[in-house]
């Protein structure tokens, strides 16, 4: 509520200035030029209020879900919050990479101690892939101050004084490329995937939103704000190669998707081939490009977050995720079964709904750069359109393999789901709010 309260009241000041319109700025560790530097723009603005609610519906789907050990489950919830918050908000470099490893220490305890039957081996796969693409960011952190320092005697992390160091192309190569992996991992950008349809798969539905709405984002977040920005020329000299990557996980995801079985490692894959449209509007980097990127993380994170939590709801009642012992809950939850459509409307990108504001205006700044790929991603959403269609044939449609009475929604998921929709709606049917308010700082960091 705070976030939102803060966008509303800004927005007028925001949609002028692509300069933070709100800073808290200390010395941490003088010595080795560490500030707690925090700062609001119109660009993380929209991230900071994804954030709070997301982590409101989080809370209220595992309202009746966890049954041991509550409060330190939401302690846990909690604390990845503040590091995704952080991450958000940080305009220091190292203290950035604080809240980059902040939160993933708590979401490790959400998937490994309240998750399902292979919960284990799946957090310990997430904290692997996570930890290790973090060492490579923390060395290119620290090379890149050093690089500061030997140019201008001054050993920062400072985001803002540290742009524009100048890097000879060799260093600037590798130095991207820290950066790169680990925003690559989190997104995650094919091959880089594999932890996701597992972590998904076993974490708890709080901790699905979380991954799927929320930490997925903050890769996308870090490639926009500080990897191309920061790197330029290393950016565009493997702009191509990082594009056809981002296609190729758009058609891997969607590929793969078809083939699963479990409901929630069906959304896992169509995460994948969403978050391809990031990579490939991000390697354009041009300034509709960069709007549909931004566009398409928020309604990713509202539309998926949703399905999560209607995955959740489905399992609590049944006591299953496989498809094939779902069918027919359109007879037995008609109400849950009409939001459960909504989202996948808004997943394969249905005029009107957020997702395909996101997917046009990636697809649309794409193409006087990579017009073969544009035509390729758009076979990725035909193909994204026959997963979802299958999802509803088996889970919606067909015959009841339930036959107990079971509830439809309560007040409490009702209520989610009613938010959920509308802000799907919203984002869809008025996108300007969001485009206004990250249009100047992302033509900031497109100038730069």
């Amino acid at each position: 509520c705070m976030a939102l309260w803060l966008w509303l009241t800004l927005r007028a000041t925001i949609a002028i200035t692509p300069e933070p319109v709100l800073q808290q700025r200390f010395n941490w560790i003088p010595q080795l030029g560490v500030d707690y530097h925090l700062a609001l723009d119109g660009l993380n603005v929209l991230f900071v209020v994804l954030t709070g609610f997301l982590g409101c519906v989080a809370v209220l789907t595992s309202w009746r879900e966890i049954k041991h050990s509550p409060g330190l489950h939401y302690l846990c919830l909690l604390t990845t919050l503040a590091g995704i918050m952080g991450v958000f908000l940080a305009f220091d470099l190292f203290l950035f990479y604080f809240f980059w490893e902040l939160m993933l220490v708590p979401m490790y305890f959400l998937i490994g101690v309240w998750g399902h039957e292979d919960r284990v081996r799946a957090a310990v796969k997430f904290v692997i892939f996570t930890m290790a693409s973090s060492l490579f960011l923390l060395v290119a952190i620290i090379g890149l101050s050093y690089a500061h320092a030997q140019s201008d005697g001054i050993f920062t992390t400072d985001y803002l004084t540290l742009l524009g160091t100048p890097l000879p192309f060799a260093t600037a190569r590798w130095l991207f490329f820290g950066f790169f992996v680990a925003f690559a991992v989190k997104l995650p950008l094919f091959p880089f995937h594999s932890w996701l349809p597992d972590a998904h798969t076993q974490a708890p539905t709080a901790g699905s939103i979380l991954l799927a709405g929320l930490l997925l984002k903050t890769g996308g977040y870090g490639l926009i704000r500080f990897a191309v920005p920061l790197f330029p020329e290393a950016a565009a000299a493997y702009a191509d190669p990082i594009a056809i990557i981002g296609v190729i996980g758009i058609i891997y995801g969607a590929v793969l998707a078809y083939g699963q079985t479990d409901i929630k490692r069906l959304i896992a894959y169509t995460s994948v081939s969403h978050m391809g449209f990031v990579v490939l509007g991000v390697s354009t980097w041009r300034l509709m490009a960069l709007q549909g990127a931004v566009f398409q993380m928020l309604a990713h994170g509202l539309a998926t977050g949703a399905l999560f939590a209607i995955a959740g709801m489905i399992h609590e009642r049944f006591h299953t995720r496989a498809l094939d012992k779902l069918g027919g809950l359109w007879s037995k939850l008609p109400r849950l079964s009409a939001f459960a459509l909504v989202f996948v409307l808004a997943s394969v990108g249905v005029p009107g709904m957020g997702n395909f504001i996101g997917e046009l205006l990636t697809l649309l700044g794409s193409f006087p750069a990579s017009p073969s790929l544009v035509v390729v991603a758009v076979v990725g959403i035909v193909l994204g359109l026959v997963v979802m269609l299958k999802l509803v044939q088996q889970v919606l449609k067909g015959p009841a393999c339930f036959h107990a009475r079971v509830i439809d929604l309560d007040f409490r998921e009702l209520i989610v789901l009613v938010a959920l929709a509308f802000l799907v709606l919203v984002l869809g049917l008025f996108p300007q709010p969001a485009l206004k308010s990250a249009r100047l700082p992302l033509d900031q960091l497109v100038i730069r």
